[in-house]
């Protein structure tokens, strides 16, 4: 009897004991990642990492890209198409709310989409909006967005950061301050350490299963491999030291994530500045890079070989990489021929990730090697925004392009790589209104084709997504189908 009592208090405590750690289950996450976002406010910056902290987090859209790339529902439940294909009717999700407690609805919409085509527009995808001809509010919760002509790519467009629904009464002070509608809501920002986010009580969707979000910064890869092993972060999302992978594979505590991104590695080029502005000087410059050497020097093998700006794993991808092949003899030659057999200077500007600032040292003595030579500026993203974006003060940078499916961005002569070529923009003007899918391969292949026999710029690798983490921790994306941190599905084992 006694034997019995005790095997069943025994029992029970384990029980109790299972009870208690279920209970006491972790419900935060610290979450590093290598860039700090400079402000924000994702409708008016160009830099990724703010969409990498408030993407569905904190800010939606009418749609949302998903894990796997695919457009889903958003802010909108359902729309319908007109049959010439100009007016898309959205029709929203009753009972949203800002938060700061405010409704969400049609007027917010209209609000949002005409203040990202303003002509004053700061948005750095401007060109998303374009076409837009008028936004309707219809009733509280539909919203009627007539085209000036078709645009197959429209709720794709829509499903970007740049695209989130923002409030008129909270956009002062945004940057700092932003008020969303998403599963978490901004708590605090530490600037140079930390941002914290809270789970949004009344989420009108599926609610969070965290109840609190830290997002560290740590731009150092060797204080990255340090934080991870010492268990200080839970996640590194973007692990910027590919070469700490397999010790990090070999540990139980940890699990490694290796996925694609829709980031196009390049040496971007100023296509207006002098010697730049010759097509001889970039098909040189592109033949005295030796991309492998990049991607297994900078990147330790993690990276895709691309020849133009498209991924990969696209279905219409092209493999162009034969057009830039490693030829130092070659570039030398083209560099006679263009009236520099002597070579010349430029600089190249780097961003803080380290696919730049290492794969920059490497391309630097592949240039060295034909007589071009480049000196390196290391720049913090706020200056690289400034200088290399904005300013268009360079020769040369180093940057991936996280965006996904922007070759577009080829179609706009200001864009600061500065590439003008009207049949270019004729052809992503054709692209927009085009619904058959064997002519939109047909002219994505001319689009790839085009801007790789133009060298617009170096065309290096697609870039790796390795992400470091707890094992217990579920739920976080393997892939980046954009530059985002979705932990909206994300909870501890």
């Amino acid at each position: 009897m006694t034997n019995k009592v005790l095997k069943l208090g025994l029992v029970s405590a384990a029980a109790l004991a299972a009870t208690v750690g279920m209970a006491q289950a972790k419900s935060d996450i610290v979450v590093a990642m290598q860039l700090e976002p400079p402000h924000l406010d994702p409708t008016s910056a160009a830099a990724g990492a703010i969409d990498s902290v408030l993407y569905s987090n904190v800010f939606e859209g009418l749609t949302r890209f998903g894990a796997d790339g695919a457009v889903n529902p958003g802010l909108a439940k359902s729309w319908e198409i007109s049959e010439d294909g100009k007016t898309y009717t959205f029709l929203l999700n009753a009972g949203v709310t800002f938060h700061d407690g405010s409704a969400m609805g049609a007027e917010d919409v209209k609000f949002s989409l005409d203040r990202a085509r303003a002509e004053d527009s700061a948005n750095a995808q401007k060109a998303l909006f374009a076409g837009i001809e008028t936004v309707e509010v219809v009733d509280p919760l539909t919203v009627k967005v007539t085209l000036s002509e078709p645009n197959g790519s429209f709720l794709f467009n829509m499903a970007w950061g740049d695209a989130v629904i923002v409030a008129p009464e909270t956009i002062g002070d945004i940057k700092t301050n932003p008020v969303g509608t998403g599963a978490f809501k901004f708590a605090n920002w530490v600037q140079g350490d930390k941002i914290d986010l809270e789970k949004n009580g009344a989420y009108w969707g599926t609610p969070a299963k965290l109840d609190k979000v830290s997002f560290k910064f740590i731009s150092d890869p060797t204080a990255a491999f340090a934080a991870v092993m010492a268990e200080d972060v839970n996640a590194f999302v973007g692990f910027p030291a590919p070469e700490n992978l397999p010790q990090f594979e070999a540990d139980p505590r940890f699990q490694v994530l290796v996925g694609s991104t829709e980031g196009e590695t390049i040496l971007s080029t100023n296509n207006k500045m002098p010697p730049f502005d010759n097509v001889k000087v970039r098909k040189a410059l592109a033949h005295a890079i030796d991309r492998q050497a990049i991607i297994d020097g900078a990147m330790f093998g993690y990276g895709t070989p691309i020849g133009t700006h498209f991924a990969p794993h696209n279905p219409d991808y092209v493999d162009l990489t034969g057009n830039s092949s490693y030829d130092p003899a070659m570039a030398k030659q083209l560099l006679a021929e263009a009236g520099y057999a002597d070579g010349f200077k430029t600089t190249l500007k780097l961003p803080p990730p380290s696919y730049a600032r290492r794969g920059g040292e490497i391309i630097a003595a592949q240039l060295r090697a034909v007589g071009i030579e480049a000196e390196i500026s290391n720049l913090e993203w706020a200056q690289w925004l400034e200088q290399v974006f904005r300013g268009k003060d360079y020769g040369l940078t180093i940057v991936s392009h996280t965006e996904p499916f922007d070759i577009g961005i080829y179609a706009r002569p200001d864009y600061y790589f500065q590439y003008d070529n009207p049949s270019f923009q004729q052809l992503i003007a054709d692209l927009g209104v085009e619904a058959d899918p064997a002519k939109r391969s047909a002219l994505l292949a001319t689009a790839q084709e085009t801007i790789s026999g133009d060298y617009v710029n170096g065309y290096l690798f697609q870039l790796a997504f390795p992400t470091v983490a707890n094992a217990k921790v579920k739920g976080l994306w393997k892939d980046a189908p954009t530059q985002a941190t979705d932990l909206t599905g994300v909870y501890w084992e």
